[in-house]
């Protein structure tokens, strides 16, 4: 037979019945509970369910014979990784490591895409990109600008699963009011908690997730957003005088990711609902998805390597709108000039802060 311990939100102690007041009492802070509203919260808890985060990962139809008879698939040397491309491309290097790949052989396996974006930009809307990306960053080094060498700029579709939901959400609140007065005595405070309850549904459509593990999660999530009204059903046609990157992470491993942003993404707007009160606190939180399904596509993305002082640096362009990402170097020189400018600014509003309240 399990025990219901009841937990004070003021202090957290363990609240119990006080025959003398026929309240709910807590012996570490004296905070007294209605009864009718511990039997509200006692019946809440039971009703409470834990999450329910369960995909139909069932994306994607297998190749058939015919769909794909001009495409390859080259092997890179050096990484290991897949991609695909149709068979008159010749020699080319990796994309994700700029090493030569080589042809593996005819392209089999694999489950077709079911939707795809079209590139809408160019290649040389990726070198000028790439220009823009370096502008206004102060401590980019001056002569990165113009000795950056642009080893090799690849149009790639990048696999993605995108997750489809319905989110029932039910989370339950711990609040608080604050009150203060004051008499010729004494400064009162009075604080009053309340159990705050939410319930809704939230709507996704089309969550990504990369089904690459060569490119890095947070690159590609920083290419976010894609317009997803230019998703039109797959053609193999797409991928002539473009790479495709082979998946090598199923809907099914990829599928926590996709968890953890309707989660956050659910409990974030239901948070944003709860106002009026000096603090919130979640206790218990229950997300259950309806109708979770899961679709394959390709994503259109300019992969562009370059090199500087022997050290490699990799950029990447979302091919539809145009957002580019990448990590830069930093001029040490300038950034330490720029620390001791900022010290001084601080140092110098200190010292007139303290002036002002001497």
């Amino acid at each position: 037979m399990a025990l219901q311990e009841y937990k004070c939100p003021s202090c957290g102690g363990a609240i119990e019945f006080d025959s003398n007041i026929q309240k709910m009492k807590c012996p570490y802070c004296d905070t007294e509970f209605e009864m009718d509203a511990i039997r509200e919260l006692e019946e809440e808890i039971n009703r409470e369910q834990p999450d329910d985060m369960t995909w139909d990962t069932g994306g994607g139809e297998i190749w058939q014979e015919g769909d794909a008879p001009d495409m390859a698939v080259y092997v890179c040397r050096s990484c290991g990784g897949e991609i695909i491309g149709d068979q008159s491309t010749g020699a080319t290097s990796c994309p994700f490591c700029g090493n030569p790949v080589v042809i593996l052989g005819k392209f089999t396996g694999d489950l077709r895409p079911d939707y795809v974006i079209p590139f809408k930009l160019d290649k040389q809307a990726a070198k000028e990109g790439l220009l823009k990306h370096f502008k206004g960053k102060r401590l980019l080094p001056k002569v990165f600008k113009t000795e950056n060498h642009i080893d090799e700029v690849k149009g790639m579709y990048v696999p993605f699963w995108l997750y489809d939901t319905d989110a029932q959400a039910h989370i339950r609140y711990r609040a608080t009011r604050i009150r203060k007065w004051s008499d010729t005595r004494f400064d009162y405070t009075e604080i009053s908690h309340f159990s705050v309850i939410r319930d809704g549904t939230l709507g996704f459509d089309k969550v990504p997730v990369d089904g690459s593990s060569k490119l890095a999660n947070d690159l590609l999530e920083s290419l976010e957003p894609y317009n997803y009204n230019d998703v039109i059903p797959f053609q193999s046609g797409f991928l002539a005088g473009y790479l495709a990157d082979r998946y090598d992470v199923s809907a099914e491993e990829s599928a926590p990711r996709a968890n953890e942003r309707v989660k956050q993404s659910t409990e974030d707007a239901i948070r944003n609902t709860v106002t009026g009160y000096a603090t919130v606190t979640p206790e218990q939180s229950s997300i259950r998805l309806q109708g979770g399904k899961v679709s394959y596509a390709l994503l259109p993305v300019w992969i562009l390597q370059t090199s500087w002082r022997g050290e490699n640096y990799l950029f990447a362009m979302n091919g539809q709108t145009g957002r580019f990402v990448g990590n830069l170097p930093v001029d040490r020189v300038a950034f330490w000039k720029w620390w001791g400018l900022l010290t001084a600014i601080f140092s110098v509003a200190a010292y007139i802060g303290l002036w002002i309240l001497m």
